[in-house]
């Protein structure tokens, strides 16, 4: 049988795409993925790789130095990465997330400053969202940008930033009461800002602090930091499509991306993990006969590989529906949940079957037991999932009585 999780449909272009990637993740990635994680280590060479490849314009249009593929290109080129290495998949999740919302949102300026330096990688990008005390509940942000002249003047505490230190873009969500009345729904009182900083830790600008990274029990190598603003000033032609007030749906079309993302790094992992587990299972002798012989790992074996396929062919689902034009929270909100939740799965039945060598740092599977959990909460817990879910299938399907 051909290998798990094959996409039907895609043209010569995205197998040749992902082909190259693929290769690029089994030579260059695989073998130092392990070494880098347990040192916390940046993998530059690996990101440069990935520039020469020209993933960082992967879904840039065309007509600003990009390859104009489609959000199902990228999911799947994302499912091959962090089959590789999760942390290298976050890296770039977060640019696109930016270099999306400028593509749909941005001014023209806006989109002509950074579309072309961001599929070079010479931008790279970064976005927040949540804060120190927010969690879940965006409509609690307090964080505030106010208008002072040309200028927006902005104060607050971000948190969780993924690429907080390498990047050069940040797109941050705001407080904006200007133009919003009080007693203004919070959601419609929120302005996306696009902050250009330098990189590195510290006082990267004046009025910006990226203090230095949170240690982390897996995702380790990308760097996670704060993001702290105390009269930060940026220009008025920096708010992103240029009017207040629409930084909240702007974030949100942003995060459906970044969920379908999610979900194709929960299959990528939950792919890496079959790969580890059918393999050992394979090698190891118990009793005069390799374990995979006996029925109660073929059945672990044959659950996982159902998983695996499953969370794929929703992720594909998602993405597809997403490139369509069509509203698609309802596909990515399942395809994220069920691909997280798999993910937690499949990892943890092929490190019963890896027995104690499991827990030992020698073998890969113990770093995928400490990448997959963070799946289960980034862009959105599985709760904040369901809720979603839940929502959109009420509005569908509507009593009539």
């Amino acid at each position: 049988m051909a290998r798990l999780a094959q996409t039907a449909g895609l043209t010569d272009i995205q197998q040749e795409i992902l082909a190259t990637v693929r290769d690029f993740v089994d030579k260059e990635i695989l073998p130092v993925a392990t070494e880098l994680e347990h040192r916390d280590e940046y993998p530059t060479q690996i990101v440069e790789g990935l520039k020469e490849l020209g993933l960082f314009g992967l879904m840039i249009p065309e007509e600003y130095g990009g390859l104009g593929e489609s959000l199902l290109t990228y999911a799947l080129c994302v499912e091959e990465i962090a089959r590789g290495w999760m942390s290298v998949s976050g890296i770039i999740n977060t640019h696109f997330i930016v270099a999306y919302m400028l593509k749909q949102h941005g001014t023209q300026e806006q989109k002509d400053t950074f579309l072309p330096r961001m599929a070079l990688g010479e931008v790279r990008g970064a976005f927040s969202m949540s804060e120190p005390g927010l969690g879940s509940d965006v409509s609690a942000i307090t964080s505030k940008g106010v208008k002072d002249g040309d200028e927006y003047v902005l104060n607050g505490q971000k948190m969780w930033l993924t690429n907080g230190g390498t990047s050069t873009l940040v797109a941050v969500l705001c407080r904006s009461d200007e133009g919003h009345p009080e007693g203004t729904a919070p959601h419609k009182s929120m302005t996306t800002f696009l902050i250009e900083k330098e990189p590195g830790f510290g006082e990267v600008r004046p009025g910006l602090t990226i203090p230095g990274k949170i240690d982390k029990m897996g995702y380790k190598g990308v760097d996670t930091t704060e993001l702290i603003m105390d009269g930060l000033r940026i220009p008025a032609n920096r708010v992103l499509g240029g009017t207040t007030g629409r930084g909240f749906y702007q974030m949100m079309d942003g995060v459906e991306v970044g969920r379908v993302n999610v979900a194709a790094r929960g299959c990528g992992v939950a792919q890496r993990a079959f790969e580890l587990g059918v393999s050992y299972a394979q090698q190891r002798h118990t009793f005069g006969k390799p374990i995979a012989q006996h029925q109660a790992i073929q059945f672990k074996l044959a659950e996982m590989a159902t998983k695996v396929e499953a969370a794929h062919a929703m992720m594909v689902n998602a993405a597809r529906k997403k490139d369509s034009g069509e509203r698609n929270d309802l596909e990515a909100g399942m395809a994220k949940y069920l691909a997280s939740e798999y993910c937690k799965e499949v990892v943890e039945d092929a490190f019963r079957i890896h027995g104690g060598y499991g827990f030992s740092k020698e073998y890969e599977i113990e770093r995928l037991y400490r990448e997959a959990p963070m799946l289960l909460i980034g862009e959105g817990t599985a709760e904040i999932q369901k809720m979603i879910i839940g929502r959109r299938l009420l509005e569908e399907y509507r009593f009539q009585g």
